[in-house]
């Protein structure tokens, strides 16, 4: 076991495995054992996580779907629910934060836990095995973890854990060696087009790159160069920063086909921006400014924004959602994409406001809310963002109209 040393670290890289599958099997069963491919069944759809059995297939995360389709005929594709998602990572956090001093979430399903001074008392091995079981126990979902002295050797290791027992220690002073053998696509921070330059100076092996001048290293590749010739050869000071909640959330859409259709485009942003809202209201949070995002179909993308007094009500969002959109869309020319972002978050409840808010409002929004807490954030929308791809033409379907409640339940 690793020795107490108080000049040496003692990090843990927790990652939970195929997150969003593993989610959708706590739901579904009968997905277990089964290449499952999450994301949107489209031309333009990608992979956002895929099971291990896909994974067999060749098939991997961000791939596009249709590819993923040609290499697993069989998969069974599953939309996805990004609520669904958010709130058992919330889960896991809470679990996390309960039992450990200190704490990085670097995802929504990855953990920087720092067990320094741990190891004299408890030890950070057993510390480590009893934070994964426990989240096994208590969220149902699996996880892997990689321990070593520092963030990068531990997060190569989480992924060497995964095809092991889900647990991997790397002993103080054996960094180097340890990351020897591995191809230099392991080392977090080097992408496809700096594989492709390494590789075509013949560095393949991490080992090769940690035998590289580090000056050759600042040549090529700039300041990036001696970053991952540190972290070839096990050198990563880079501390568990403490975590706080986010200060913004968002949500974009990018459209199968580029459109012009305005009620369309209007319908998506109304799903958006009341999910979103959803979102707040549930975790006690209120934003004070709103954005707007489009980008055409040349890729030129515009974003304008919005300061507003605090608050998480649809009715007081959706507005100013849509007349940022009237503003930003003046060039009439087909849209790729979309989005929406609520920033400059704070914690606590809406306000009633006397002179926009009634009460009838704010019942319907936690009656709206506990039905959607209890059975998922899409069974309860309105009727203008149901289904943005079969509105029907409407000239303000947002002046006026309070919510419909769709009993959309899913058995």
């Amino acid at each position: 076991m690793m020795r107490h040393n108080p000049m040496v670290r003692t990090i843990q890289h927790l990652d939970l495995n195929t997150f969003f599958v593993s989610v959708e099997r706590l739901d579904n069963k009968a997905l277990i054992g089964k290449p499952v491919l999450i994301g949107a069944d489209s031309d333009r759809g990608v992979v956002a996580s895929c099971s291990y059995e896909a994974r067999h297939f060749g098939v991997r995360s961000a791939m596009p779907m249709r590819m993923a389709k040609q290499l697993c005929p069989e998969a069974i594709i599953v939309r996805g629910n990004s609520g669904a998602y958010m709130k058992k990572s919330d889960e896991v956090t809470e679990i996390i934060r309960a039992h450990v001093p200190l704490f990085e979430k670097s995802s929504v399903d990855e953990f920087y836990v720092d067990f320094s001074g741990t190891e004299k008392f408890f030890g950070a091995w057993k510390l480590a095995q009893e934070l994964r079981k426990r989240i096994i126990k208590e969220s149902g979902l699996p996880n892997s973890f990689g321990l070593s002295m520092n963030k990068t050797v531990s997060k190569v290791a989480t992924g060497e854990a995964k095809v092991g027992n889900g647990e991997l220690q790397v002993e103080h002073g054996t960094e180097k060696p340890f990351l020897a053998p591995m191809p230099i696509e392991r080392i977090p921070g080097v992408g496809e087009k700096t594989a492709h330059l390494l590789r075509s100076m013949g560095v393949a092996k991490i080992h090769t790159m940690q035998e590289l001048p580090i000056d050759l290293m600042q040549r090529v590749l700039g300041e990036h160069g001696p970053v991952l010739w540190r972290k070839a050869n096990g050198i990563d000071d880079s501390p568990v920063i403490a975590w706080h909640e986010r200060k913004s959330i968002s949500t974009e859409r990018t459209f199968e086909r580029d459109t012009i259709d305005v009620v369309k485009l209007k319908g998506m942003l109304t799903a958006m921006a009341e999910s979103l809202a959803f979102q707040l209201r549930k975790g006690g949070k209120l934003t004070s400014c709103v954005a707007v995002k489009i980008r055409y179909a040349d890729f030129d993308t515009h974003t304008q924004q919005q300061r507003i007094g605090y608050t998480a009500c649809d009715h007081i969002i959706l507005p100013l959602i849509h007349d940022l959109f009237r503003k930003l869309y003046d060039r009439r020319q087909r849209i790729r994409l979309i989005g929406v972002r609520f920033s400059h978050l704070v914690g606590g409840g809406h306000q009633m406001d006397a002179f926009t808010d009634t009460q009838e409002a704010m019942d319907l929004y936690q009656a709206m809310d506990r039905i959607r807490k209890r059975f998922g954030d899409r069974v309860v929308m309105r009727a203008a963002g149901m289904d943005a791809h079969s509105i029907g033409r409407m000239d303000n379907p947002f002046d006026g109209q309070a919510p419909v409640l769709l009993a959309n339940r899913r058995s």
